[in-house]
């Protein structure tokens, strides 16, 4: 049994341009399935049998009919895998450059409809999928050191912006048949809901900010706290938010005594936070002294207090 091997496929070749398997007319060729070497009518070294179009691609088996002395040397080196390129000989019946049937790095029309005429053994071709074209009667030989004159793709800025226009259109959720205008009013919905985004958080953080401002300025004038934590108990309210300063100021009570501002000897530190049994007893001016030195015991008195984890 011969090797199947691949004759053409969808690919892009290195000339920058593809064959569309599905528009390949396989049949006349069929009739007469000539295998040649490096596409030289009078090199007829065998013929391709088993002929098939499937998954994309166009295959067939190999049979060197060993003849002549080119078709011994050409099926060694096959089997031995020193030959191991085929490429199809096409005529060009039709060219595209829509867009559906273009791809990446593609610079030359895509060849929708063709017809093979020869497939041969090569050396060197420009790829793996090496092809020799016909285009108005002129071969275009797509090896190493061949030259390709196919057209290169329409590139006016005109079609550009076309093709941008799509590729914009369908990023915005937009059909790729959307208008310029449409496109426009796309954008121009999505820069104000920004703007309005960006609005409405500032807006945010300023009625956030002055909720706590004034929950603080609030705590001072009912003796809570003493005016020269303000600036401490403002930045507490932005780390842990107002709905929690709010429960923190709630629990202290607006007349401490001096014994228990100062605590023990009057040395005025929190000498034994464990005697605490919730955080509203704890003096107002240890309470962030409390949460910044010994961050365990302010937690367990916030959660006998509220009945839920403190995050500091």
């Amino acid at each position: 049994m011969g090797k199947r091997v691949r004759i053409s496929n969808d690919s892009l070749n290195s000339y920058g341009t593809r064959v569309l398997t599905a528009g390949m007319d396989v049949e006349q060729y069929m009739r007469n399935p000539v295998l040649l070497y490096m596409h030289k009518r009078g090199s007829v070294i065998g013929y391709v049998k088993d002929i098939r179009i499937e998954n994309d691609e166009v295959t067939g088996e190999l049979v060197f009919d060993e003849v002549t002395e080119l078709s011994k040397r050409c099926k060694r080196q096959f089997e031995f895998g020193s030959l191991k390129m085929v490429s199809a000989g096409l005529d060009i019946i039709e060219m595209s450059e829509d867009s559906e049937y273009l791809v990446v790095g593609q610079t030359s029309p895509t060849i929708v409809k063709s017809k093979l005429f020869e497939v041969s053994v090569v050396d060197i071709g420009a790829n793996d999928d090496a092809l020799v074209l016909k285009k108005d009667g002129k071969q275009i030989t797509l090896g190493r050191d061949g030259e390709c004159p196919l057209p290169i793709l329409n590139t006016n800025p005109i079609k550009q912006e076309q093709m941008e226009q799509k590729k914009l259109a369908l990023q915005l959720g937009l059909p790729e048949t959307a208008t310029e205008a449409e496109i426009t009013a796309k954008l121009g919905e999505l820069h104000a809901a920004q703007e309005e985004n960006v609005r409405l958080k500032k807006e945010k953080d300023e009625l956030t900010l002055a909720s706590i401002t004034t929950l603080v300025d609030t705590a001072i004038s009912e003796k809570r706290i003493s005016a020269d934590k303000r600036e401490e108990f403002v930045n507490l309210g932005k780390e842990i938010g107002a709905e929690k300063l709010s429960s923190i100021f709630s629990a202290m009570s607006p007349h401490v005594k001096l014994s228990t501002v100062l605590g023990h000897q009057g040395t005025g530190k929190v000498e034994d936070p464990g005697k605490y049994a919730k955080l509203s007893e704890v003096p107002a001016d240890k309470l962030l002294e409390l949460r910044k030195e010994q961050p365990d015991e302010y937690r367990r008195l916030y959660r006998a207090e509220y009945g839920m984890e403190c995050e500091i």
